[in-house]
């Protein structure tokens, strides 16, 4: 491990657990599974976004979600292999949530949450602020769960954030040909 992933871990597991914590962050990183929060949010914009302007964001974070879901978690994951904190380093903590599956870089609930935040503050500033605020708190939770480094949900976080953009910037240019 390396000491910016040790240092970071270290710290949140001394300093950051307490009843309220392990009991919200457990609810927090659900959010996140499997991108469902952020399928379903989407999925309502699709159809019911048109009048305001959101079906477009709402394709937008769907194919930003999905080239994440490809990139990250079939590619980059079976490729790095790391294994997650909780497998390699013996110690006193129990988890909170149920053992996960599958390799830890990059983290998948960090990408699908910034991929679909990015999406949204792409449209709007204001509501873009609030979800990315919301995919920061379900990244950081993986951490604090011990189940991803600090490093996986980084690298999972401008994962996401690039499919965003590229999606975005697909989307545009195939509005752009649609109306010619």
């Amino acid at each position: 491990m390396n000491p910016f992933d040790k240092t970071l871990m270290d710290l949140i597991q001394t300093h950051c657990h307490n009843t309220v914590t392990d009991a919200v962050f457990p609810v927090v990183t659900y959010l996140g599974e499997s991108g469902i929060f952020w399928i379903l949010l989407s999925l309502l914009l699709i159809l019911l976004g048109k009048k305001q302007g959101w079906r477009g964001t709402g394709i937008i974070m769907l194919s930003a979600m999905l080239l994440g879901l490809l990139i990250g978690e079939v590619t980059l994951k079976n490729l790095v292999c790391r294994p997650r904190p909780f497998q390699l380093i013996s110690s006193d903590i129990r988890l909170l949530i149920p053992f996960p599956s599958g390799y830890s870089f990059p983290s998948g609930h960090s990408c699908a949450s910034f991929a679909a935040a990015t999406a949204i503050f792409l449209r709007d500033k204001r509501w873009g602020g609030l979800a990315l605020a919301l995919a920061a708190l379900i990244a950081f939770s993986r951490v604090f769960l011990f189940v991803h480094y600090p490093t996986d949900v980084l690298a999972g976080a401008a994962l996401g954030v690039l499919c965003a953009i590229g999606a975005a910037f697909v989307y545009s240019r195939c509005m752009r040909r649609k109306k010619v």
